[in-house]
């Protein structure tokens, strides 16, 4: 009986090794795709704000305007939000 114990616990060790083995590698694949996404984030932020800057240099509007559009509320007239 005491040997049958020993043989479930070792293959119960077993186990465990390789979950936490699978989960280190997940965390480790999570982690990449993590950094991944932030930096392509960021990338779209800079080349938003680029193409944002632009915009406005090419506007006939002037700097007062924009701001004021910019601030503006867009539902303030109708009721309704933007998402």
């Amino acid at each position: 009986m005491a040997g049958i114990r020993r043989t479930g616990m070792r293959l119960l060790e077993r186990k465990i090794e390789q979950t936490e083995e699978k989960v280190a590698k997940t965390r480790a694949a999570h982690n990449t795709a993590v950094e991944e996404l932030k930096k392509l984030t960021d990338e779209r932020k800079a080349l938003r704000n680029k193409e944002l800057a632009e915009a406005i240099r090419q506007s006939k509007r002037t700097y007062s305007e924009i701001l004021a559009f910019v601030r503006s509320d867009p539902g303030a007239d109708t009721g309704e939000q933007e998402a």
